[in-house]
C-alpha cells in the first residue's frame, strides 16, 4: 500500500523526467496545452473502465489520470505558479467548504438539502 513517501517519490520521478539535462525529451516538450489530448484520452479510458466494472482497469486508469495531474502540477511548479501540494490543499479546502453539512453542522441534512447547499456554495464561489 502506498504512503506519503511513495507520493513524494512519484513527484521526484516526474521532476526527473522533466529535468533539462537528464530528463526525457518528450516529457520536456510538453506543456499544459500539448497535454490536453492525453488528459481527454485518459479520462475517457477511466470512464470506460468504470462502466466495465473492472477494478484492475479502474485502478490503472486512475493512475493514468493522476499522472496527468502530477504532470500539469510539475509544469506549473516550473513556471512558479503552484505545485502538487497546492492542488491537494486547494481540493481539501474546497471539499470542506462545499460540505458544511458534514464539517460545520450538527444537523443531519437530506440529500436534497445537501444538493441545494452544494449548488448555492458553488455559485457563490464562481461569482453567481
Amino acid at each position: 500500500m502506498a504512503n506519503i513517501e511513495d507520493v513524494n517519490h512519484l513527484l521526484k520521478v516526474m521532476k526527473q523526467l522533466r529535468d533539462p539535462v537528464k530528463g526525457c525529451a518528450w516529457d520536456l516538450e510538453q506543456d499544459h496545452i500539448s497535454l490536453i489530448p492525453y488528459l481527454e484520452e485518459e479520462s475517457h479510458e477511466l470512464i470506460e473502465a468504470i462502466k466495465s466494472k473492472d477494478s484492475d482497469s479502474i485502478k490503472e486508469e486512475l493512475g493514468d489520470v493522476l499522472l496527468q495531474v502530477i504532470f500539469h502540477s510539475q509544469i506549473a511548479h516550473e513556471n512558479k505558479e503552484f505545485d502538487f501540494f497546492d492542488v491537494v490543499e486547494n481540493l481539501k479546502q474546497k471539499l470542506i467548504r462545499r460540505h458544511p453539512y458534514v464539517f460545520n453542522s450538527v444537523k443531519k441534512h437530506t440529500i436534497e438539502e445537501q444538493t441545494a447547499m452544494w449548488e448555492k456554495i458553488k455559485r457563490a464561489e464562481k461569482g453567481g
